[in-house]
């Protein structure tokens, strides 16, 4: 049996009386085999669409505030010490380290009727680290956000702009 195209524009109650198969099959047996029963549906079509409802303002406020930043910081400080050693060498003498002192050899030529390496003096450098705690102020900057909800009409009744906020309006 083939399924005939209805016009689904048209309500059941506006078509013309079907026949009902119990009728068909009451009148003439045979012809109920070959009736033709119109089947209709409906459809159901869901959409959305955007609204806005409101608006929201935020702005930002920012303020300086005076902290003090703590910290350990190393300081190195160096004692120099000359030591005269009046002392003829042979080559100059490398220099060296002996614990946390660094020993750095001056040397000198003189002149004679031979010429000789004379180890004047040395230098001692000692190495001394101290630690120490140091405060210093710093500004810090905060920034806090004020929301303020809007109505479709028009803005709040705290709608003025003060010095140094930012304005940014955004849809909800």
């Amino acid at each position: 049996m083939a399924n005939p195209i209805v016009d689904q524009s048209k309500r059941l109650d506006d078509q013309e009386r079907l026949p009902v198969l119990d009728d068909a099959l009451r009148s003439n047996p045979q012809a109920g085999a070959e009736e033709v029963i119109p089947i209709v549906e409906e459809t159901a079509t869901v959409a959305k669409q955007e609204v806005v409802t409101g608006r929201v303002r935020v702005r930002t406020l920012t303020e300086t505030v005076e902290e003090l930043a703590r910290a350990e910081v190393q300081r190195e400080d160096v004692d120099v010490t000359r030591v005269p050693i009046d002392k003829v060498v042979e080559s100059a003498p490398q220099i060296r380290t002996e614990g946390d002192v660094t020993i750095i050899p001056v040397v000198e030529e003189v002149l004679v009727v031979e010429k000789r390496l004379l180890l004047k003096e040395e230098v001692h450098i000692r190495r001394r680290i101290a630690t120490e705690t140091v405060e210093v102020p710093v500004a810090l900057r905060k920034q806090r956000a004020i929301v303020e909800r809007e109505t479709p009409e028009g803005l709040s009744s705290n709608e003025e702009a003060r010095e140094g906020e930012t304005d940014n309006s955004v849809p909800r």
